[in-house]
Order: C-alpha cells, then structure tokens, then sequence
C-alpha cells in the first residue's frame, strides 16, 4: 500500500513546447503543461467538456527525452508525485506551487 502514496497518472495533450534548463552539474531540468479533459453531460443534458491543466517537472535522463521528443500538442502518460513549494517573487509576495515531479513517462499518439 506504500506504493500508492503521493502518486500521480495523468494521460493528457501538451499545452505548449517544454521549457529546459541545463543546470551547473550538467543535468537538465525540463517544464511543460498538460491539459487533461473530463466529458460529461450537464444537468440540462448538454455536453460539457472540463479541461485541467497541470504543471510537470522532469529531472535527467527523463528530461533529455521530454527535450528531444515532446512538442506542444504531443500526447503524453505522466507518473510522478506531486510537490508543493512557495517561493517569493520580486514584488516580495509569496508565490504557492504545486506540480506534479515526473518519474515516469509515456509517449502515445502517432
């Protein structure tokens, strides 16, 4: 059952190209949004689509991939957990984060 703690699978369409950063020991770091969509009929019985988006974070060798094969649009499986962490901003207001660190990653679609 530890397993199951703090995990995360998302199937979802990227927002945008990701978004790498080589950092000073070498490795890279590579951001990118995925939106995820929920269908459902609402109480008048229209089709309602719901869209999310979620902000992934991917580390080393999983980041070289997203870099060398994920642009916007790709369909992509995400396993990962998910962190949260505040920082201040240059106006010296706390900014709140929340995303999902990637340990896993599948590319689906064509």
């Amino acid at each position: 059952m530890n397993a199951l703690r703090n995990k995360v699978l998302l199937i979802g369409n990227l927002g945008q190209d990701p978004d790498v950063l080589e950092m000073e020991s070498g490795s890279k770091m590579a951001r990118f949004s995925i939106a995820t969509n929920e269908t459902f009929k609402n109480a008048k019985g229209e089709k309602v689509t719901d869209t999310q988006w979620h902000q992934v974070v991917a580390w080393g060798k999983t980041a070289e991939i997203v870099e060398n094969y994920l642009t916007k649009g790709k369909e992509v499986a995400v396993e990962g957990k998910l962190i949260h962490r505040s920082y201040d901003a240059q106006d010296g207001q706390r900014k709140y984060v929340t995303e999902v660190r990637c340990t896993e990653l599948l590319m689906l679609g064509k």
